[in-house]
């Protein structure tokens, strides 16, 4: 979204002040709070002046008669919008900080998705959220086929991501097993798993369902029927919604703000992280960036969410890509009244991060 209004660089330096003192303070601000805390050269008049042309305009308001002004949600995006530059020097600390504590090696992507949520909100003091990588893009790397006693064989298959997964199914019915006809089949397995991932690997998980498997080598038609269960089994988990599609980091943190003193609008916003993620998944996981040059990242300010839950917050996010496939998002969620260098530049660099440790 973009708002086109002619402001003179004296009202965009008026605005600018107004919307990084109210960050600072919380407090509505005054023409005398700017002549004291920036160097902007004019009179306390010629502020006032320009406050009051602002207000008009629908950049600034008074939440009081005798109160100073308040950035509206139409300010803080012309703010956002024309004002501001990504803190490029906080992309290279927080670069440096998931690289430091999120190893590559031995590690789960969930562990790590959950690790790197953490890390965000920390660092930014917002609600950090990064999302599941969509499973119909997930490809299959690896594909072991376990035997866990004569009548069973374990599943187990490693995706692109790095995510392990296992699925126990029943063997086709043998005769009583030997100890040699344990070993046979044990080699069986393996070489039914080096079959399994010449035909699977780098398939999607959403391929599987149309895959043909009745005219199988003779050796292997006595498995026709498990396979047929593998890959129901695996074309159908990558139609299930996972168990948490969001990871979720920080609410403890956000919550100190003072915008969130009222106990109704908290609830409204945990039930919406904890019971309505399918709602919020569309808005973080948006592919496309927003209007603004040079920025990667999607932001919506206040009454620009359709929740009404977060209409009073700011989310920002971005995707990250699996090769040039975006496949997941990462976000932070906040007050209105939030350091939009900092957050920009932060969710750049982990979208950054997760790019790279996927690809």
């Amino acid at each position: 979204m973009s708002i086109q209004i002619n402001l003179t660089n004296r009202q965009q330096q008026v605005l600018w002040a107004t919307v990084r003192h109210y960050i600072a303070t919380a407090e509505p601000v005054g023409s005398e709070a700017l002549v004291k805390g920036f160097n902007l050269s004019v009179s306390s008049a010629t502020i006032r002046n320009a406050m009051g042309v602002l207000e008009k305009v629908g950049l600034l308001y008074q939440p009081h008669t005798s109160a100073g002004r308040v950035p509206s949600d139409s300010g803080y995006r012309i703010y956002v919008d024309k004002l501001i530059t990504p803190a490029t020097e906080f992309t290279s600390q927080v670069e440096q900080l998931l690289s430091d504590r999120l190893t590559r090696e031995d590690w789960s992507l969930e562990a790590m998705l959950r690790g790197a949520a953490q890390i965000l909100s920390t660092v930014s003091g917002y609600i950090a959220l990064i999302t599941l990588p969509q499973t119909a893009t997930t490809r299959l790397r690896h594909v072991q086929l376990v035997l866990v006693d004569s009548k069973r064989v374990m599943l187990i298959f490693v995706t692109d991501s790095y995510e392990t997964q296992s699925v126990l199914l029943d063997l086709p019915t043998l005769a009583d097993a030997t100890a040699t006809d344990t070993e046979l089949l044990e080699r069986e397995l393996q070489i039914l798993s080096n079959f399994l991932n010449s035909q699977l690997r780098e398939r999607t998980l959403a391929e599987l369902a149309s895959l043909d498997w009745t005219e199988l080598d003779r050796e292997f038609q006595r498995y026709g029927e498990m396979l047929r269960t593998v890959l129901t089994e695996l074309s159908r988990r990558s139609q299930a919604p996972a168990t948490t599609q969001i990871m979720i980091s920080g609410l403890s943190e956000v919550l100190r703000q003072p915008e969130f003193s009222e106990v109704h609008q908290v609830q409204t916003i945990v039930h919406l992280l904890e019971e309505e993620q399918d709602q919020l998944l569309p808005l973080i996981f948006e592919p496309s960036p927003t209007e603004v040059p040079g920025r990667r990242v999607s932001i919506r300010i206040g009454s620009e969410n359709p929740l009404e839950p977060i209409r009073t917050c700011t989310l920002i996010s971005s995707t990250y890509c699996k090769g040039s496939v975006p496949v997941g998002s990462v976000g932070v969620l906040g007050p209105t009244r939030m350091v939009y260098e900092n957050a920009i530049a932060l969710v750049e660099a982990a979208a950054d991060y997760l790019s790279e440790a996927l690809s």
